[in-house]
């Protein structure tokens, strides 16, 4: 039933459209379905593999994880004393952690693919440019946050500023003097590496559906060469 759906879906966007309405129907159902699935964890998997190793995360601008705004506002006066090699070891630890969670991303993807309904294949086959990043959102973030969240711990507690930084973030959010966000150093981190691994599943996304020979299968190809 979810692939006739997805099939039928297709139909329906490119029904203008009378070479792409010819090719659709040398698709067949289960082709079309799993054609996109397998494009959506392809992607998936490609923004995993970019973060998940040394410096996918510290080397890329785009998503590398900042001072918590409590500890940026003050970066300037640590450094001019003398106190910008802690502030460094602690954005080194933090896109570490980052980078050692994500791969922990890889089989959730897989499985959320598989899970998908068909209310969800319809949404993304008639969605915008990262509909399938979106339904990988609702499906995985809570999940991957707990998942994250222990490796991330782990990294950070041998950092002896960040221990420092918890210790006063949690006193000063009692008095609303920090934010809930940057109470613990930990939860910031996580929700950072969440942030950045669903940029780069988005980034992915967006160069499939622009250009489906990257897509992985030839049927998966197929069905977005036909979306385009």
């Amino acid at each position: 039933m979810l692939a006739r759906l997805i099939c039928v879906s297709l139909v329906w966007m490119l029904a203008w459209t009378p070479p792409a309405r010819a090719g659709l129907e040398s698709v067949t159902n289960q082709e079309a379905a799993s054609g996109l699935k397998g494009a959506l964890e392809k992607g998936a998997g490609t923004a995993v593999d970019l973060l998940g190793k040394t410096d996918g995360f510290l080397g890329n601008k785009a998503v590398k994880i900042p001072l918590p705004s409590t500890l940026k506002k003050y970066e300037k006066l640590m450094r001019s004393v003398g106190m910008g090699k802690y502030a460094d070891e602690l954005i080194v630890s933090m896109n570490r952690a980052a980078e050692a969670a994500v791969p922990e991303a890889k089989a959730l993807f897989v499985d959320a693919a598989k899970k998908m309904t068909v209310k969800d294949a319809k949404g993304i086959l008639t969605g915008g440019q990262t509909a399938g990043t979106e339904y990988f959102k609702r499906a995985t973030s809570g999940q991957l946050k707990e998942k994250f969240l222990p490796i991330v711990k782990e990294a950070t507690s041998k950092v002896q500023l960040a221990q420092t930084y918890n210790e006063y973030a949690q006193k000063g959010a009692q008095f609303g003097l920090v934010s809930k966000e940057n109470a613990s150093l930990d939860e910031y981190v996580t929700q950072k590496a969440l942030d950045g691994l669903f940029y780069m599943v988005a980034e992915e996304e967006k160069k499939i559906r622009q250009n489906p020979l990257q897509a992985g299968s030839e049927i998966a190809k197929k069905v977005f060469g036909l979306m385009k």
